[in-house]
């Protein structure tokens, strides 16, 4: 056995360049092993304070506005506009399917809601598939609210459901597995998939497969577990993590046409404890930036720009249910830089037009907080 394996590898590289180079071509070099950061431990040193601001029912998900109030959903099919004021319900919403992971989900805004009113919601309805929705807010009533794209067929759990708006002007949408995790590989299927659509629901142009028809004309990326986040930084790059299912957690770049494994490889196992390939056996597959081991169940993103937070410029935020806690990201996802534990499940986190950060709490009645710089 050789006891220096890792100097071996190295002159063998070494004396690889120079060979290659006087071909003309450029070197092989092995990508760089995504980073388990799982391990890190959480620290009760925090460099903010959680400021209550209202108690919700079961919140699930943060849509800030340019007034710098927030829209919240509740996941047995409640919304509410939350202000200096407090808490105020929103009707016209629809019915949906309660129950484990199932209900409304994530509620998002355009870039122009100053002027549109547009509001778009995700939830799983009775029949069980997930439903995108557009609306419009008039007071304390959405209005005009109509589907304009649903999932066929539907599904169990892991919906997915988080939306994100692109600085191309698209609606980028998660669709989870719905428990059924062969469907992630179903170019057909729209489980497991991140779809790329017009603001009306239809496939955007300059999609991968555009003018394939059906699913294949909506997928951007696939491969996908449960994507409970999904944001775009500065630079125009867009993120997404996904509970991994015994370990592997994931954080991913995404980007056009790529497939990222799942269920053909993974860093966690199977709940029966039986293995499955890691991401290193198929490069073939993109493989996570980062990955949690132990798992921390990520479950909202959100990029921070803004004054309270100064050093946090570009920089990913990402709530835990698992971690009980909160997780602040490098902006090009090389690392973690920090997690914070706070002793709550963190369901969702959400940067305001001014900076503002809030997360909300993962509970049958759950707070809304803001956190404020110490």
């Amino acid at each position: 056995m050789n006891p220096f394996p890792s100097l071996r590898a190295a002159l063998a590289l070494a004396l690889t360049i120079p060979v290659l180079s006087s071909l003309g071509l450029a070197p092989l070099v092995t990508p760089a092993a995504a980073q388990n950061v799982g391990e890190k431990p959480a620290s009760r040193d925090l460099p903010f304070v959680l400021k209550p601001i209202a108690q919700l029912e079961n919140p699930w998900a943060i849509a800030p506005l340019p007034d710098s109030s927030v829209l919240v959903t509740g996941k047995a099919g409640k919304m509410w506009h939350v202000t200096g004021g407090g808490a105020q319900a929103i009707s016209g919403l629809p019915e949906v399917q309660y129950s484990g992971q199932n209900g409304l989900l994530d509620v998002a805004v355009p870039p122009d809601f100053s002027d549109t009113r547009e509001v778009y919601i995700t939830y799983v309805a009775p029949d069980n598939a997930l439903h995108l929705a557009r609306g419009v807010l008039d007071g304390s009533k959405l209005t005009q609210l109509k589907t304009i794209w649903q999932q066929t067929p539907g599904g169990r759990g892991q919906p997915g459901g988080i939306v994100a708006f692109g600085p191309d002007g698209m609606l980028y949408l998660t669709v989870g597995d719905r428990m059924q995790p062969d469907t992630a590989q179903d170019p057909d299927n729209p489980r497991g998939k991140i779809l790329r659509l017009t603001r009306d629901g239809q496939p955007a142009p300059g999609n991968p497969h555009e003018g394939a028809g059906g699913v294949r004309a909506e997928t951007w990326t696939e491969g996908h577990r449960n994507q409970y986040g999904l944001a775009f930084t500065p630079d125009g790059k867009l993120w997404e993590h996904e509970m991994g299912p015994r370990g592997g957690d994931e954080l991913n770049l995404i980007e056009k046409g790529k497939n990222y494994g799942w269920n053909a490889v993974s860093n966690g196992r199977h709940y029966s404890g039986q293995p499955i390939p890691d991401h290193d056996t198929r490069p073939d597959f993109a493989a996570p930036k980062l990955w949690w081991t132990p798992v921390i169940a990520p479950a909202g993103l959100a990029v921070y720009e803004g004054r309270d937070f100064p050093d946090w410029q570009g920089d990913m935020l990402i709530g835990g249910l698992a971690g009980n806690g909160l997780a602040l990201i490098a902006g090009d996802g090389s690392d973690q830089i920090a997690r914070w534990d706070l002793q709550m499940r963190v369901r969702d986190v959400a940067v305001g037009p001014k900076g503002e950060v809030w997360i909300i709490e993962d509970a049958g009645e759950g707070a809304l907080y803001q956190l404020l710089p110490k």
